[in-house]
Formats: C-alpha cells, structure tokens, sequence
C-alpha cells in the first residue's frame, strides 16, 4: 500500500507491482516452509530419541545368542506402534517378551512402555518365569487405571473396568545356559523353530487369555518346549506378519517363507529377518496395515561334551 507504483492505473506500473507482490509472498512463503521444514526434522530427531529408548536397539549378540530384530508401525511416519520386543541376559536365563498391544501407533506407546519397563526390571528379580508374568499383569493394570482416570478427571474414582476394552498379548520365553527353553504365552503367535532345513512351531502348551480382560491363574508353571540346540534358530512375530493381506485378501504365508530362508547358507538371524519382512512388504503392497515385529535369535553356543569320569586307579595290595 505504501509503493507509489500501486497508486498508479498504468499497464506498467501494474505488472511491476505484481512482479514485486509476486517476489515478496514467494520469499515469505519459502521462508515459513523452510521453518516448518527445520522444526518438523527436529521434532522427528526428538521423537526417534524417545522411541529409541522405549523399543531400545538390541545388540548382535547376548550371552551367545546371535540376535536380529525389526518392527514396522502400520502408522506413515512412527517407527513404534504397538508391537514390543526386550532380551535381557539374567542370572536365571536369557529372558525374551513379544508383545502386541491392541491398536497401533501413537495410542499404543503408553502401555508399550508400562510393560516393557515391568519387564526390565522383573526379570532379574523374578527367579520364576510366572513371577515375571505376574508382574506384567499388575504394571498393565495400573497403567489402564491411572489412564482411565486421567480420561475421567470429574468423577475422581478409578472406572470399574478400565480394562474392559484394552488388552496386550505377550510371550515370554527363558533361554538356559544348556539350551533348555521354557515359555509362558498369553494369546500370542506361536515362535516358529528352524532347525537343519526344517521349520515347525515350538511346542508349547494351550495358551492363557491375553493380559487384561481376564486375570490369570493363582499357580503359573513354565511350559518346557525342548531345547534350542547350537546352531538352531528360534523365530519370533506377532500377528501383523501372517495377518498381512495381498490385493486378492490372501494372508501372508509365514511357514513357507520361513522354509525357503531357513534352505540359504549360512542361515542367520540377519538373512532370515531381511527375507521375511522382505516378502511381507511385497505381499502387502509394501503397506501393511497392522504393525509389524520380528526377533530371530540363534544359539551360538558351543556345544559342551559331556564330561567322562576318570579310569579307575587300582592299587596292589600289600603284604
């Protein structure tokens, strides 16, 4: 309004001042986008930082274990949705979670976080897998309820069941120094067990309800499902691997793509996570609708022989 040029009717003096408006409103807007730009690479450097520390990168290796791990959130731009996995090497064992909480995305991260902090701390105190379980059912329903009643401010009481509608399936598994593999599985997937070629499900016994809706049984006993030997690999998901759909509704056939990565060599925890999650993002399109998590673990331990006892010694009798 203050450019003599804008007072003026000639054909000139307008297309200089279109000229000039159309200069300044392109150098204000580049400069807003180039802000935005700035601030939103800084909020996502501040959000992988936070979601780094919740699902925290797990080494190669853990007590002899060689370990690959992966998860894809079914939400564009969140590298953590509601899937949780931990392997922590305690004196009762190498102790592994998989869990899926119901839902995906943002929503799902506060109750990512209750169980995998009861967890990090359960199983080193907890010198009996059911212990550890039973932990995990107390810390989900304390976080249900302080989140019902942050939800419900006004009425100050907990909500009658704040569980009715949330729930978290969880396998928990205990790897022993001699191999000997024990597991506990509330309403999760069933791991997978390659060994020599070959691909079945790790036995296990009938699963108990998720955690949440019902609580669990007084006695909890550890279901021994054999033993991982050196060289065998165990493999773990949850249900956004098989449940992942093609453009025709088909699922995603998980046991047949474990067969043809468990037929390369050498077979390690990084080929066979590459080539599972390869294929399930070319079965869906490359957008699954489900969050997505994997843990392979190998044992690379050495295979200790057992020990022979020492000849016997037999003196001559003395006269």
């Amino acid at each position: 309004m203050a450019c003599p040029l804008a007072q003026q009717n000639g054909l000139g003096a307008r297309i200089v001042t279109s000229a000039v408006f159309f200069t300044v409103g392109t150098g204000l807007i580049l400069h807003v986008r180039r802000a935005l730009l700035g601030e939103l690479r800084q909020l996502r450097k501040v959000a992988g930082a936070a979601q780094n520390v919740l699902l925290r990168p797990l080494p190669p290796r853990i007590d002899g274990l060689s370990i690959a791990a992966a998860q894809l959130s079914a939400d564009r731009g969140a590298s953590v949705g509601g899937d949780l996995y931990e392997v922590i090497a305690t004196e009762h064992g190498v102790r592994i979670v998989m869990g899926d909480v119901r839902g995906h995305g943002l929503g799902a991260i506060a109750t990512v976080a209750a169980v995998l902090g009861s967890f990090r701390e359960a199983v080193h105190d907890e010198p009996e897998l059911g212990s550890v379980l039973k932990r995990l059912e107390r810390a989900l329903a304390r976080h249900l309820r302080e989140r019902a009643r942050a939800e419900h401010p006004s009425t100050g009481l907990d909500p009658d069941s704040p569980v009715a509608e949330e729930f978290v399936t969880v396998l928990l598994l205990e790897i022993r120094r001699d191999g000997e593999v024990y597991a506990l599985n509330c309403g999760h997937p069933s791991p997978y067990l390659l060994s020599t070629g070959r691909v079945e499900p790790l036995a296990s016994a009938e699963p108990l309800p998720p955690l949440g809706p019902f609580p669990l049984p007084a006695e909890l006993t550890a279901t021994h499902c054999g033993q991982l030997l050196p060289g065998e690999t165990l493999f773990l998901h949850t249900d956004g691997v098989e449940d992942a759909r093609d453009t025709h509704g088909r699922f995603f056939p998980l046991p047949a793509a474990l067969a043809e990565a468990a037929r390369t060599h050498p077979v390690s925890p990084q080929s066979v996570l590459r080539a599972v999650l390869t294929q399930v993002l070319r079965h869906s399109g490359g957008r699954p609708t489900d969050d997505v998590a994997v843990l392979v673990l190998r044992n690379d331990r050495t295979r200790v022989p057992a020990q022979q006892a020492p000849p016997a010694v037999h003196h001559a009798p003395r006269f």
